[in-house]
């Protein structure tokens, strides 16, 4: 298979969760078929790939059995392919990447970057699709019990390293390796806040593209609370995503992946006119390259 879908500026990366649960559409999409139009619809808005997930891992979450996150994701994935979707899945299965990956998957998205299955490295090697490791400290249901940190931005390089190194030692090649930063995952906002602050070294230090999943998180709900208001609710929180869109494009991230689409595709186009309109770095440019 090929390596890294390229689009010559930060891709953006739609969301499907067809559970039940999850923290801000849980129920929306979970009938296949409406899963499968609310991926099209995506697309129609301007995503360039779309995450399909059959389990939910907002925080506190219990894990679903592996025939029943089968059945969510496989008709979904098998159908969005059909149509010419590049499709993500978003699992910490091997099984349910392998299927997946069989059905159409071109990306597998595992947010324990493969630590949650001892068997999901070899069989994304095997399928030499791209992998994206997220940086994970154990599972949803205790996982705010692991934000602790003295350095989140220099410990979550390391930790990420290490995950990336796992992969490349168990066979995946690391030209197909993409990094996310897991916010919102064992970290508390400030955490989150300093990581997005802290992107561009981030991407530098792990020297592989990011994927930044900021969408419609915790984080998000505190700023725009003001740090003593009620932070407004998971789908009133898509213009503070788009933000985070434009600052992740602007230094350089490989996509960006959100539940509302229209508004973070128009910030990477936004994002890339302003780099390409940039002095280049011989008339004294000092942006990313």
């Amino acid at each position: 298979m090929a390596g890294l879908p390229a689009w010559g500026r930060c891709a953006v990366m739609g969301v499907v969760n067809v559970t039940p649960d999850s923290f801000s559409d849980g129920g929306q999409w979970f009938d296949p078929e409406a899963a499968v139009k609310h991926g099209l619809d995506l697309v129609a808005a301007g995503a360039d790939l779309i995450d399909v997930g059959g389990e939910s891992t907002r925080p506190g979450a219990t894990r679903v059995d592996e025939a029943e996150e089968l059945r969510r994701v496989l008709p979904v994935v098998r159908a969005l392919a059909a149509e010419g979707v590049i499709v993500s899945v978003d699992t910490m299965r091997a099984s349910v990447a392998e299927q997946s990956v069989a059905a159409g998957a071109r990306l597998v998205n595992d947010v324990s970057g493969g630590r949650a299955d001892a068997r999901m490295v070899p069989v994304v090697a095997e399928a030499r699709v791209p992998f994206v490791v997220m940086h994970w400290r154990g599972q949803s249901i205790d996982m705010n019990d692991r934000a602790v940190y003295t350095d989140v931005v220099g410990e979550v390089v390391g930790e990420l390293r290490e995950s990336i190194e796992r992969a490349v030692a168990g066979g995946i090649d690391p030209a197909r390796i993409i990094a996310d930063p897991g916010l919102g995952f064992a970290k508390d906002a400030g955490h989150d806040l300093a990581l997005v602050a802290g992107l561009d070294r981030l991407r530098r230090a792990v020297g592989r593209p990011l994927l930044v999943a900021a969408s419609r998180k915790r984080f998000l709900g505190r700023v725009l609370a003001g740090g003593a208001g009620t932070p407004p609710p998971a789908a009133e929180r898509d213009h503070a995503t788009a933000a985070i869109s434009a600052l992740a494009a602007r230094v350089g991230a490989w996509a960006v992946r959100v539940h509302e689409v229209r508004a973070s595709a128009d910030a990477v186009r936004v994002a890339q006119a302003v780099e390409d309109a940039a002095p280049t770095r011989a008339e004294g440019d000092t942006a990313h390259t």
